[in-house]
């Protein structure tokens, strides 16, 4: 039961998080710094606050009395993962939401699956090792779901490679206005890589949440408290970023200009934030049930790409290419699909 319902738990995290740029879609005039920064406003300081103050008793305390080590590799790591959020939301600008989340996610569903266990195996850290999830039945089941997905992920990204190729540069940019392939697969690589950080932050972070149980915490909820750290860390690396384009841009007025659809703007802002937050918020529910730091974030990183693929071809990404390459991409949706079913069984046996 645990294992259905952490698959269920990481589909709605996954749902949320190949969703939330859609909102973004719906802001006019502002700049893309702009917009990016009041979502992350939501999505990095507002949210996750009030999400803890819902599920965990005198949060704030737990995070003042936490070893000064262990705040600042979650911080660090935070702050190593902004810069995957920011590559990430660039990557969607320039790929668009099938290819630039497939790119930026298979690097990182690799390193945030893999390295974890690595690192206790060498760092001697308790905690499931690469050696005892490679020696037991359920995780090698758990590694072929991996395999499976990083193949499922590798035909998503072939079938936008022969999109690039058989489109022209103006149909490209009907459904992508700044679609640059070259941009887009150095955003989405840096992306992939930083972007496995935030796993590593959850390591980090772990005294954290057992502070949160401690004092009487839902298990299912005792990851809010780390994402608060997390976060901030993010945030800081998007908000200095941002500032230094509003500053490169002029674009500092976009927060107040009167010719934009300034309650619009932050409604959709707010909510793509929010639905942002959600990923994670639903991420640590379903880790709380699995407990496999490599079956969760394959499931997490898996779902969030079908996600996005999907929309992809709802807002006509695809519209024009072959039926070859539309074979391509569907076969590598059905793949990753396939990879979650795999590693859920895979995790089923370990318990």
């Amino acid at each position: 039961m645990g294992a259905i319902l952490g698959l269920l738990f990481h589909s709605l995290g996954g749902f949320a998080s190949g969703s939330f740029y859609i909102p973004y879609r719906k802001i006019h005039v502002w700049s893309w710094e702009s917009a990016w920064l009041v979502g992350g406003v939501f999505s990095w300081l507002i949210v996750p606050i009030v999400a803890a103050y819902l599920t965990i008793p005198d949060f704030m305390s737990i995070i003042q009395q936490v070893d000064s080590d262990v705040f600042f590799w979650t911080f660090t790591f935070g702050v190593l993962w902004g810069i995957g959020g920011l590559t990430f939301g660039l990557a969607m600008r320039f790929l668009g939401m099938s290819l630039g989340m497939s790119i930026a996610l298979s690097l990182c569903s690799i390193f945030g699956a893999l390295v974890p266990p690595i690192y206790r195996e060498f760092a001697g850290v308790s905690g499931d090792t690469i050696s005892h999830i490679a020696g037991s039945t359920g995780g090698q089941v758990v590694l072929l779901g991996i395999l499976v997905c990083v193949f499922g992920i590798y035909l998503c990204g072939k079938a936008g490679m022969m999109k690039e190729n058989e489109l022209s540069q103006e149909q490209k940019q009907e459904t992508i206005k700044e679609f640059s392939l070259t941009k887009g697969l150095i955003v989405a690589t840096i992306s992939g890589l930083c972007s496995a950080c935030f796993n590593f932050g959850i390591e980090a972070g772990k005294d954290m949440a057992g502070a949160a149980v401690a004092k009487g915490c839902d298990p299912l909820f005792q990851n809010n408290v780390i994402f608060i750290v997390v976060l901030w860390g993010g945030f800081l690396t998007n908000f200095v970023y941002c500032m230094y384009l509003n500053f490169k841009n002029t674009s500092f007025g976009d927060y107040a200009d009167a010719s934009a659809p300034l309650r619009m703007n932050y409604t959709f802002a707010a909510v793509a934030g929010t639905t942002w937050f959600l990923q994670f918020f639903f991420y640590g529910m379903g880790e709380s049930k699995l407990g496999n730091g490599a079956s969760s974030w394959i499931l997490h990183m898996a779902t969030i790409i079908l996600t996005s693929n999907f929309w992809g071809i709802y807002f006509k990404e695809w519209k024009g290419v072959s039926k070859q390459t539309m074979r391509t991409v569907i076969t590598g949706i059905v793949v990753i699909l396939v990879s979650v079913l795999i590693v859920g069984l895979g995790n089923s046996i370990s318990e």
